[in-house]
């Protein structure tokens, strides 16, 4: 049964002479597939391959040879490019197959999709198989990144039909991560004349390079209704199978001989088998599931020769024919441990693994799949529990079979009557356990706290503290909602410029729009809905392709947590990510909460922290968030966080993380807290905030009825898919660009502020999110508009009427706007046309 064709006749003559079914091929194709019947009600017939390892026993050199020449071609095609090339292969068939092509590929990087959700490990990533039994496929990578990158990304599966499979997870991840070139690699291309030109519409459509290598082509031809003949067929031979009793399909247990006792070392654990102690490599991966590289390939390569001598002493004496089975998605460490076997025994030595796939068996030459055992699932699936087969192995002669299991799948169910290792004792006289420990990625990062280090509180979320859901952000702050911090905008400004208190020891009272101030608002998230999505679309992908691929995003409250969330949305709608998102407070001359930090570094690795704001200025809080890590981290803090800010907009070229750097109104700065989930600024006092609390807020729940604050998420969000393919384009050239900070947005304040005779630039609000500010909070003296600006300073000009405050327009400005707080204001001061300039 290890041939395509046995004593002249091939493997699919049964199918094809009772259901119609052509295979059209040459004789390569036809030496390398059989067909079958599967029970599925979306696919009638099952390409058996005989040299894939999965349902037919093959010799181990042969299957991994086949991947290994494979892997070859595609490193002759790709040339140059194959040093950077990623492989991506398909759970379960191809499992196997994929990490032998990156064998063949001269040890290139390799995972492969899985039907098992891991506990602590979120996916990076999901797609599903249309035909398949069982369709739903994760991406579950220790390293994310090893799907980011523009190298080549070389996909492998059993067979390449339709290509549904292959193209919907290359649409998906190009969105993702674009790259130049894909290449697809099968063991046969089976595509019908009416698919043979997708593959060119597809690079087409994505503008990227596709290219296909197979060992054999050819196509099924199936008559019309085969779907439901073959469902009658499989119905009516199990039925008369069951009623008449028959063992065929099953395999009928065969005679078990005496062989000798084990050898001294290997263990007698079970009546129905003897269990062998691997010595498998500590944390060595087990296969391809969270990834497997260069570095793995070596230390497997270096265990191999220990652990196949010890496989081989429990092998008899006398035996002759030898069967060593993995289990479903464990293929390739079952592989190379038959394939090590095979050069340490005399005994012909045979590899296949276990399936979920459901295949009616029949016991004639014709037919691919001659015998099925049936034996419950061992591993805890997520689908619950269910049947699994091992398919042409009973009464297949073997005088011994080895089962590789995974340590996952060393369970209960596997060593109880009924289970696989007693239903393999039933059909050969000599049964082996292997088990492989189960790789699960460690925690990507175990802080290591003092032990004095305080407790600090979990962060407030919503609705108990703001008018987001809670899973949109979580505050690292004290809520100071009882506590009255109002004072007028006059008395505060006072006591701002003459030194006599800190902007963040009191509130403004929050400015209350008209109703004329709030159609603006509306209109304004409108017309810049698109232009704010595709901002957020860039500055997401950024981080992600360059920061962090799983990201801890951690907002500046509060300008930039409507940012933050928007960013975790688009992670959510792009990657299937649900990323971390935290707001922290940062003051101007007092730094960034460092008992904020402390708690971050707790939960979460430094290095993945990006914090976010929603645009730049002249770079104050930049160049305060650099200085205030450089401080923490001399103070003993962690160490890892990146001070650079990613922001929606950059229009002072302070950073090189942005979405834009144009100076456009983002209609979040039109508001305060009603479009920031009704939490004010945040307020550090002495008398409120001690050594271990976080720094303050209020949350305003008496403005739920003015809130816009999810209003204006779900605005932006709903232009993401519009917007997806400009995104992927300017992040394109983004990446490829020079972005280094000019500053020239600084050079711009200082010389405003001298030549308005300010002398003082933290009087100077560069950009039209901080000139707004001026105006709703401060006592503006002017505003500086650049000549021709359009409806982006509808709002500051309504705005500077309502409050008596000129608008100058100046010819060369780097920003739309720029609002000059008043630079000698003693109370009772007054606008420029003699009104007062309280709000």
């Amino acid at each position: 049964m290890s041939n395509a064709v046995n004593n002249g006749v091939w493997s699919g003559t049964w199918v094809a002479e009772r259901l119609g079914v052509e295979l059209v091929g040459d004789d390569t194709l036809t030496g390398m597939l059989g067909l079958a019947l599967r029970r599925n009600p979306k696919r009638a017939h099952l390409l058996v391959s005989h040299v894939l390892g999965k349902h037919v026993p093959q010799s181990p050199s042969v299957v991994h040879g086949h991947g290994l020449a494979l892997g070859q071609r595609v490193r002759v095609l790709l040339g140059a490019e194959a040093a950077g090339a990623v492989v991506l292969g398909y759970a379960e068939t191809a499992t196997g197959l994929g990490h032998s092509v990156a064998d063949g590929l001269g040890g290139a990087p390799y995972l492969h999709s899985t039907r098992r959700p891991v506990a602590g490990v979120a996916p990076a990533g999901g797609f599903e198989e249309s035909h398949s039994h069982a369709t739903s496929h994760l991406l579950l990578p220790e390293d994310p990144a090893l799907l980011v990158g523009d190298g080549p990304l070389v996909l492998v599966d059993d067979e390449f039909s339709t290509g549904n499979t292959v193209l919907n997870t290359v649409r998906d991840l190009h969105a993702r991560y674009p790259r130049r070139r894909y290449v697809v690699v099968a063991l046969v291309d089976m595509r019908s004349a009416a698919d043979a030109g997708r593959l060119e519409d597809f690079a087409r459509e994505i503008g990227a390079r596709v290219e296909l290598v197979a060992a054999a082509s050819g196509t099924v031809r199936l008559p019309d209704g085969v779907l439901e003949k073959g469902q009658e067929l499989v119905a009516r031979y199990e039925a008369e199978s069951a009623a008449e009793g028959r063992t065929s399909a099953a395999g009928a247990p065969r005679p078990v001989p005496r062989f000798p006792a084990p050898l001294e070392g290997v263990a007698v654990t079970h009546p129905h088998h003897v269990r062998v102690d691997l010595g498998w490599p500590s944390g060595l991966p087990d296969g391809g599931r969270h990834g497997f590289t260069q570095a793995h390939r070596e230390r497997l390569d270096a265990a191999l020769p220990g652990m196949g001598a010890r496989l081989a002493e429990a092998i008899p004496e006398g035996a002759s024919r030898v069967l060593v089975l993995g289990c479903e998605e464990l293929m390739y460490a079952p592989l190379r441990l038959a394939r090590e076997l095979e050069h340490l025994v005399p005994a012909e030595v045979r590899y296949s693994t276990t399936t979920r796939s459901p295949v009616l068996a029949v016991d004639d030459p014709g037919y691919a799949i001659r015998s099925r055992i049936v034996f419950p699932a061992h591993d805890d699936p997520a689908d619950g529990p269910g049947e699994r087969y091992a398919y042409n192995v009973a009464g297949a002669g073997f005088d011994a079979v080895v089962a590789v299991v995974d340590s996952v799948a060393d369970t209960a169910a596997l060593h109880a009557p009924g289970g696989l290792l007693a239903t393999l004792a039933a059909h050969t006289p000599h049964v082996v356990l292997a088990v492989v420990p189960s790789y699960v990625p460690a925690p990507l990062y175990v802080p290591d706290l003092p032990e004095e280090s305080p407790m600090l509180p979990e962060p407030l979320r919503g609705p108990a503290f703001s008018s987001y859901p809670p899973e949109e952000v979580g505050w690292l702050l004290q809520d100071l909602s009882d506590v009255t911090l109002e004072a007028p905008t006059e008395e505060r400004e006072e006591a701002i410029q003459s030194g006599g208190a800190h902007y963040a020891e009191s509130l403004p009272v929050e400015y209350q729009p008209s109703e004329q101030y709030q159609r603006l608002f509306h209109a304004a998230l409108e017309t810049s809905a698109a232009r704010l999505a595709q901002a957020v679309g860039v500055v997401t992908e950024t981080v992600v392709a360059e920061r962090s691929p799983r990201p801890v995003l951690v907002s500046l409250a509060r300008a930039g947590t409507p940012v933050g969330v928007l960013m975790r949305r688009w992670a959510r709608y792009r990657h299937g990510l649900d990323l971390p998102h935290y707001a922290v407070s940062i003051v101007r001359g007092r730094g960034i909460d460092a008992n904020a930090l402390r708690w971050l570094a707790a939960h979460h690795d430094p290095r993945d922290v990006v914090f976010v704001d929603g645009w730049t200025g002249k770079g104050a809080i930049t160049r305060e968030l650099a200085a205030a890590i450089e401080e923490f981290e001399a103070a003993g803090g962690a160490a890892g966080f990146d001070p650079e800010i990613a922001v929606l907009a950059d229009p002072g070229s302070c950073v090189r993380t942005y979405g834009t750097r144009e100076d456009f109104l983002i209609p979040s700065a039109c508001l305060n807290s009603t479009v920031s989930g009704l939490i004010s600024r945040t307020v550090l006092r002495a008398d409120l905030v001690g050594p271990d609390d976080f720094h303050g807020a209020k949350f305003y729940r008496e403005l739920a009825g003015a809130d816009v604050s999810v209003a204006f998420l779900d605005a932006v969000a709903a232009r993401f898919d519009e917007v997806a393919d400009a995104v992927a384009g300017a992040v394109k050239e983004l990446l490829a660009a020079d972005r280094t900070p000019t500053w020239e947005g600084w050079a711009a304040v200082e010389r405003i502020s001298e030549e308005y005779g300010i002398h003082d630039v933290n009087l100077v609000k560069p950009g039209v999110g901080e000139t707004t500010r001026v105006l709703l909070r401060r006592v503006p003296w002017k505003i500086l508009a650049r000549a021709g600006a359009g409806a982006d300073l509808d709002h500051v000009r309504l705005l500077a009427e309502q409050r008596g405050v000129p608008v100058e327009e100046v010819g060369e400005l780097p920003y739309t706007c720029v609002g000059l707080i008043h630079p000698q204001y003693t109370r009772g001061a007054t606008g420029a046309d003699g009104r007062a300039v309280s709000v």
